[in-house]
């Protein structure tokens, strides 16, 4: 059993590793706050003002209290049980993500986030060992600002919340469901309850201390990016568009090009000889 509890984080879906690590690990902390203000607001954080308010409110509370706490819990607990717990909560969330697929219209995806909470949950010792990722059983996170979106609210403001940190409109009126589908919720001991909730919180913020390091430049301006371009990621499931490069189709034609292109990257046609083709004049 020991071996199933190595140094791997719990595995990712393939959608979203396709997308830088830094972009993913930043998205649950609201800390590390500049109180620059952006010379130009963006169009998707009309509330500026107000959320590097909140956000510099997040980055005291975390300074002082979470971020000490998950440097402790991270130099006491042994990795394999770090990771354990880890795989724990997010056998949790597969619950959340069979639910949200089903909403989304995406049966094969609610088929593979239940067979990974079943598996991991039998198995997997409650969850503790991740087996299904061994067995290559991966499903796409989802939840319900993810549905919102799926359901035609695609874009929407930015939003930094209160001891949650950075959000949009969409996701925050997405956050009672996804607090409705998450089993901790349904624990009627308050202790057990809260225990559980603080212990997810703190293994989130031991995992990101590393990666926070890497944080340049505005810190508001980099974290707001970072969680609206990934969201959009999750929202479009990892597509990005076509490439005409790709494409069987995407041709050039004479009439793409004039002489004047060739003349002005040094290339003349009437410089050619033929000790340009090894010697050997070249016909049709």
């Amino acid at each position: 059993m020991w071996q199933w509890l190595n140094n791997e984080k719990p595995a990712l879906s393939l959608r979203s590793k396709g997308l830088p690590l830094l972009l993913v690990t930043l998205l649950a902390t609201g800390g590390c706050a500049s109180t620059q203000m952006a010379e130009n607001a963006a169009p998707e954080d009309p509330w500026e003002g107000f959320n590097r308010k909140v956000f510099a409110f997040n980055d005291v509370l975390d300074r002082y209290a979470l971020k000490p706490v998950a440097q402790g819990y991270r130099a006491i607990t042994p990795d394999p049980v770090e990771t354990g717990v880890g795989n724990f909560f997010s056998n949790l969330g597969e619950v959340r993500t069979a639910l949200n697929s089903v909403l989304q219209g995406k049966p094969a995806n609610a088929g593979l986030a239940t067979s990974r909470f079943l598996i991991n949950s039998t198995v997997g010792v409650g969850g503790l060992l991740d087996p299904a990722t061994r067995m290559e059983i991966t499903a796409d996170q989802e939840d319900f600002g993810q549905t919102l979106a799926v359901w035609g609210w695609e874009d929407s403001r930015y939003l930094v919340l209160p001891f949650f940190g950075p959000s949009t409109l969409r996701d925050t009126t997405g956050m009672p469901a996804d607090m409705a589908t998450y089993p901790v919720t349904y624990v009627e001991d308050d202790t057990v309850r809260v225990s559980l909730t603080a212990l997810n919180l703190i293994d989130i913020r031991a995992g990101l201390l590393d990666q926070e390091e890497l944080i340049r430049g505005d810190r508001y301006r980099f974290i707001r990016d970072a969680y609206l371009q990934s969201r959009q990621f999750e929202v479009s499931d990892g597509e990005l568009g076509d490439d005409p490069f790709a494409s069987d189709t995407f041709e050039f034609d004479d009439s793409d090009f004039e002489d004047g292109d060739f003349e002005d990257n040094g290339f003349d046609n009437s410089d050619q000889n033929d000790s340009d083709f090894g010697g050997e004049e070249v016909t049709d």
